[in-house]
């Protein structure tokens, strides 16, 4: 069986389409990998490129695209509804077909130490690459910012990077990498203009708070309208739908609908097929009754 690995690095650029563009392009130029999406959201001012293909491959294009991002993206200028620390913000590996967590936490320190090397920007590791019980979370990570890991990472012991210099680069920030299972990045936006009621509903339905299992979920106010932005971290224990209809059912206790949802990146064909699954409580559907999977397997 082929190997086949998925990384879908996220930039804090999301406005300038050129710029987009040029670091996707770096990807492209390396054989052996795919572009599959390029993705990009200007009221977060954050980019997502998914590249697929064998390791060492995909390994290649990732450093390219991250080599382009530092020389195109200044973070002292950046300003963006999403939470960040870098130009190249986060950058997970995710086992497709052929491979496991396990090479994947390899790859991803791997490039930890060639981003440290080769760009002298510090690399934090994550989710299963992690190396402390206080970094497997994205969140906990990325706490205070950029603006806050300025200080933080040259004062506070705990916040010292895994690999590269406890300081900031001067125009790239910090960068974090790891490898994890599959996440649905999906944003429902709500009827309203109160981003009060986003933030609500988010404290209530993340795991964090007792909510959902694998769900992380934060309230944004989105060209205008209030919008709860979620990563849901293990499809298989809570999915897009279940997110969906949690949200709708909180949502009614404020007396505000749903304006519309949106998938943000790509999906496994899994996760797509549980849904109609659950939602039309449909007996025995799988994979295999998507016409287009029979037609190109």
């Amino acid at each position: 069986m082929q190997k086949l690995i998925e990384c879908v690095p996220n930039f804090s650029e999301g406005r300038r389409v050129a710029v987009i563009q040029k670091i996707a392009s770096a990807a492209r130029k390396i054989r052996g990998v795919e572009v599959l999406d390029v993705e990009w959201d200007r009221s977060h001012n954050r980019s997502l490129i998914t590249i697929v293909g064998a390791p060492e491959p995909v390994f290649r294009a990732v450093f390219a695209t991250i080599k382009t991002a530092t020389a195109l993206i200044d973070m002292k200028k950046h300003k963006g509804e999403h939470p960040r620390i870098g130009a190249t913000d986060v950058v997970p590996f995710v086992p497709v077909a052929g491979t496991t967590l396990k090479e994947c936490v390899a790859l991803a320190n791997k490039l930890g130490r060639k981003i440290a090397k080769e760009l002298k920007i510090p690399v934090y590791l994550y989710e299963s690459a992690a190396r402390k019980k206080t970094r497997v979370n994205l969140a906990d990570v990325r706490e205070g910012e950029y603006e806050g890991l300025l200080t933080e990472i040259r004062t506070n012991p705990e916040r010292i990077p895994d690999y590269g210099p406890a300081k900031l680069h001067p125009t790239a920030g910090a960068v974090v990498v790891g490898a994890r299972k599959y996440l649905v990045a999906f944003n429902v936006n709500l009827d309203t203009h109160d981003i009060a009621i986003a933030k609500k509903i988010a404290s209530r339905i993340r795991e964090k708070n007792g909510g959902l299992p694998k769900v992380k979920a934060l309230g944004f106010k989105v060209e205008g309208y209030a919008q709860i932005s979620m990563n849901l971290v293990d499809f298989e224990k809570t999915n897009f739908d279940e997110a969906y209809r949690a949200i709708e059912k909180e949502a009614r206790k404020f007396k505000v609908g749903i304006k519309s949802s949106e998938i943000y990146g790509m999906v496994p064909l899994a996760s797509v097929v549980k849904a109609i699954a659950a939602t039309f409580k449909t007996k025995n559907f799988q994979a295999d009754q998507v016409l287009e999977k029979r037609l190109y397997e």
